[in-house]
């Protein structure tokens, strides 16, 4: 009787230690898959000699996992209706993509604020080139080859 009480104390043992160990995996999973990466790139000092209509147009880009979410412009001496004009026109084309699509991007120039426009995808460019990589800018390029391949 005093061995069948101490085998099933230790088999509610084993079972609660590994019912445990299950949850703690799955709870370590899931702050794995919720945790998210984001970064701020601020161009001031990286793109130091891109030069607008009036001089520097620094940015801060904001990428969180992978995807640029926002483009903030700072400080700077260029003409407000001209830098006004430009950010509306060139920044769009740049949030919600990742940074790999970013990179590639060839984004139309606001008229008449030429330089300012140059000057801010000439930021982002370098401020892109800053930019980490993430397993999920990663993983969807490797199939975007795979899908090359399959063309082929």
């Amino acid at each position: 009787m005093r061995k069948t009480l101490i085998i099933a104390a230790i088999m509610l043992l084993v079972a609660g230690t590994a019912s445990l160990d299950a949850r703690t995996k799955k709870s370590a999973k899931s702050r794995k898959a919720t945790a998210s990466t984001t970064q701020v790139i601020y161009t001031g000092d990286i793109a130091k000699k891109v030069i607008g209509y009036n001089g520097t147009t620094p940015l801060n880009i904001k990428v969180k996992n992978g995807v640029i979410e926002d483009i903030e412009v700072l400080q700077n001496q260029e003409s407000p209706s001209y830098l006004k004009r430009a950010t509306q026109k060139v920044l769009p084309q740049y949030i919600g993509k990742t940074v790999a699509e970013a990179k590639k991007l060839k984004p139309d120039i606001a008229t008449g604020a030429t330089y300012t426009s140059e000057a801010l995808i000439k930021n982002i460019q370098m401020g892109l080139d800053q930019a980490k990589s993430t397993p999920s800018s990663k993983k969807k390029a490797a199939t975007t080859k795979k899908a090359a391949k399959k063309r082929r």
